[in-house]
């Protein structure tokens, strides 16, 4: 059974100011998404399911749909407020979506094999999809999952600092804990991330989550149930949000399964400042020249 890769697209890109997700980067107008659904294709996926707001459906389909058609199969579920159809019992009003991982649970009823999970906005290589679908097919399994580990100093962008999960990795290559850093620059030949006012570096090659993780369809029930106490606990915080490094911390700490840290050399582009475009679209310009892809992708 081949894997599923399931693309988180329903945010809100609020930094960008538009809908990145569709925005083109190659020299034909290829959206970001094209390329990682290439790389899933060459590593050997089989499906691919949207997460989307059921509004931005029919405009995903008219742009997905004639280039895949034939290539990989595709699905399409929604990211919505209906919280109760996950067995939260209690209305909770808000305007901002619940995170990553409660994206993630819309999938459910269409996944039932190992898949992975990747931002719609993040270009991440061929590498790390490969690195992937071995992991799928040799190892996932209920208690044993995984995420790939990007170095920090291929992660950066160069119009302002950025927020990164720093990995403490063990011994076995198995994943302790993520910790979000949320003010990561470089700064002259040194990276940093700021906190309380003090600047304390980073090495080059720290591990960090760029939110691609390989699970099995045993992780649905689980979360399900982080989210009924997650819900529960932040009603009244109308910010609060689901991530799936959430879901992960409580594996390890709860010693219900190990994620497995996935060590790539890729270097990992992507947008979340307007000014990034330039920059992503010279480095797919380059890889093209390279021949890591074609000047047409889907022709």
């Amino acid at each position: 059974m081949k894997p599923t890769l399931l693309i988180l697209a329903a945010g809100m890109a609020s930094r960008y100011g538009s809908m990145k997700q569709i925005d083109g980067f190659g020299p034909n107008g290829e959206t970001i998404i094209d390329y990682s659904i290439y790389d899933a294709i060459k590593a050997g996926f089989g499906k691919v399911v949207f997460i989307i707001k059921e509004e931005f459906v029919d405009n995903f389909k008219s742009i997905f749909e004639p280039k895949l058609n034939g290539k990989i199969e595709t699905d399409y579920v929604f990211q919505n407020f209906d919280i109760k159809q996950y067995g939260v019992d209690i209305e909770i009003e808000r305007a901002k979506p619940w995170g990553t991982a409660h994206a993630v649970l819309a999938a459910r009823n269409v996944v039932k094999e190992p898949f992975a999970v990747i931002n719609a906005d993040d270009f991440y290589g061929l590498d790390a999809f490969q690195k992937m679908y071995t992991f799928l097919t040799t190892e996932a399994n209920g208690t044993t999952y995984s995420m790939i580990g990007y170095e920090i100093g291929k992660t950066l962008s160069e119009h302002g600092s950025v927020s990164r999960g720093v990995c403490k990795v063990d011994a076995s290559g198995n994943l302790e804990e993520i910790v979000e850093r949320t003010n990561v620059y470089k700064e002259f030949d040194v990276i940093v991330y700021e906190e309380n006012d003090h600047k304390h570096p980073l090495e080059f090659d720290t591990r960090v989550s760029m939110n691609f993780w390989g699970f099995t369809p045993d992780i649905f029930n689980i979360s399900q149930e982080l989210f009924k106490e997650f819900a529960h606990a932040h009603k009244d915080s109308p910010k609060a949000e689901f991530f799936i490094p959430l879901v992960g911390d409580h594996l390890i700490r709860a010693k219900k399964a190990d994620v497995k840290v996935i060590p790539t050399s890729s270097q990992w582009f992507g947008v979340t400042y307007k000014e990034d475009k330039p920059i992503v679209q010279e480095s797919i310009d380059q890889l093209i020249k390279d021949g890591t892809y074609p000047d047409n992708l889907w022709n």
